[in-house]
């Protein structure tokens, strides 16, 4: 059976709950414990290098991680139903769409951090922050601890970063045209991949912005995400509680 170590409240996690959600895959859950920094453990580094969640054990024991590759990777193995365009150009649309979603995480981060994340780094000493910060393998990650222990993002920081995901509202707007969904006729993992921005855009981070008169397209295609059954499946609920 496939094994998926992950986080409720990662984003890249809901990515891919989403996508075995869609395909009907059974899998074993392994809750992470970020807060106790359980990703940056031995055991888990084994898994996943970068120290990140979520990863995915393959039924052969193999481990595979980064969100996008694990869903195309399931699309691939798993074509039924499918979850990305026939046509090679729009499949190459999806990849970019996937990348360009993936380079604007800092922002959320800034948002989703404080509420969990930053309230527990803040607790620890000099000493054990400097410890801790040993662990993590990726100087990015290292950077947004230390930011979480010791320097919240300011209001500036944070109105920049809220700019920023309005204006991947804006791209969706134009994406989605006169079509339902954003790369193509059907839903795709192009979808699945921005789903927990808009999450968090709609529950705290922008919600006027995903008005009809707003964004009208976005908010239809938001209502019709909602309304899949495997969004509820997939536990994508609040970003508060698991």
């Amino acid at each position: 059976m496939l094994v998926l170590h992950h986080a409720w409240r990662s984003s890249a996690s809901r990515r891919v709950r989403l996508c075995l959600a869609e395909k009907g895959l059974a899998y074993e859950s392994r809750v992470v414990d970020m807060e106790r920094m359980e990703h940056h453990s031995p055991d888990y580094l084994k898994i996943n290098p970068n120290g990140v969640v979520p990863a995915l054990i393959l039924n052969d024991g193999r481990p595979l991680h980064e969100s996008g590759t694990i869903c195309e990777y399931l699309d691939e193995t798993y074509p039924d139903p499918p979850l990305r365009p026939s046509d090679p150009y729009q499949r190459a649309v999806v990849r970019n769409w996937i990348r360009h979603v993936d380079g604007l995480i800092g922002n959320l981060i800034v948002f989703n951090w404080v509420h969990s994340l930053a309230k527990v780094a803040a607790r620890w000493s000099d000493e054990e922050l400097a410890e801790r910060l040993k662990k993590v393998p990726s100087k990015e990650r290292q950077e947004a601890w230390y930011r979480a222990a010791r320097k919240p993002y300011t209001e500036e920081e944070r109105t920049e970063a809220r700019r920023k995901l309005v204006l991947l509202l804006d791209r969706m707007e134009e994406m989605i045209g006169q079509g339902r969904w954003l790369v193509g006729d059907n839903y795709s993992i192009a979808d699945i991949a921005v789903v927990p921005f808009v999450k968090r855009i709609d529950e705290e981070i922008a919600p006027d912005e995903m008005q009809p008169a707003r964004h009208s397209r976005v908010a239809l295609w938001w209502a019709a995400i909602q309304a899949r059954p495997a969004f509820r499946e997939a536990r994508i609920g609040p970003f508060t509680t698991p």
